[in-house]
């Protein structure tokens, strides 16, 4: 009999302890469980962090470039027809032929003053479509003779967000930037392709181009800008060049 209680205790212990442990276990792979989780909401909170810094820092870059360019506008296009409509004015006598010269100047400088009126809303991208954003991209360039540029539509347009909008413009606006400064080239072509929920863009230039293998001159274009730009909204970047025939950039874009 004593040896027979001997072992129940025994197996009292033995079951107590591993009750115990498993208590002991549960309790850790719990505490695992929530640091892991804990860990995950802080990463998640803080990749959301720095997507709506990237893009507030790409609105202040629109918004900067924008600025640049209307300070271009102002002092070289619009500025010399003011003064030319000035000059005309000093020199009439009164004949219909220079009065309508004049009111031809003005006219075209009131165009000009209209098409920037457009530009210099800061929250120009929150109320008009990617597709006429780059339009008006397109008829500046065109206007004041930077380049010869065209813009092609092709397929059904499709809502895009917003704040891929905004990254999308600024990708393009860095491509059209070393375009027009850089690349020499004469001719600009765009073209905005829409597909079974996918947004392909190509943009392609006749400029002095550039070898690839020459990873400077790839960051100095901001190839590597645009690739992390891309990279927020989930966008593929690919930009091929080759010496004195061009470059094209090209966008896939999941809508």
């Amino acid at each position: 009999m004593v040896s027979q209680n001997g072992g129940q205790e025994v197996s009292a212990i033995i079951a107590t302890f591993v009750f115990i442990l498993l208590i002991v276990v549960i309790i850790i792979l719990f505490l695992v469980f929530i640091k892991r989780k804990n860990k995950l909401l802080t990463e998640k909170q803080q990749a959301k962090r720095e997507f709506e810094n990237a893009i507030a820092e790409t609105q202040i870059e629109i918004r900067e470039q924008t600025l640049r360019n209307i300070s271009w506008e102002l002092h070289d296009n619009i500025g010399q027809l003011l003064t030319l409509a000035k000059i005309q004015l000093h020199q009439l006598d009164n004949t219909n032929e220079n009065v309508a010269e004049v009111s031809d100047t003005i006219s075209k400088s009131l165009t000009e003053l209209r098409a920037l009126s457009k530009l210099i809303n800061p929250d120009a991208l929150k109320n008009i479509m990617l597709p006429e954003a780059l339009s008006l991209e397109i008829a500046r360039f065109n206007r004041l003779n930077f380049i010869e540029a065209t813009l092609t539509i092709n397929g059904d347009e499709e809502i895009i967000d917003d704040k891929a909008e905004i990254i999308l413009f600024r990708i393009l606006q860095e491509f059209f930037s070393n375009t027009i400064k850089h690349a020499k080239a004469s001719k600009l072509d765009v073209s905005l392709n829409y597909e079974n929920n996918l947004l392909t863009i190509i943009a392609k230039d006749n400029g002095k181009g550039f070898d690839k293998s020459e990873y400077r001159l790839n960051k100095g274009i901001g190839l590597q800008n645009m690739k992390s730009r891309g990279k927020l909204i989930g966008a593929e970047i690919e930009l091929e060049s080759e010496l004195e025939k061009g470059t094209k950039l090209t966008i896939i874009h999941y809508l």
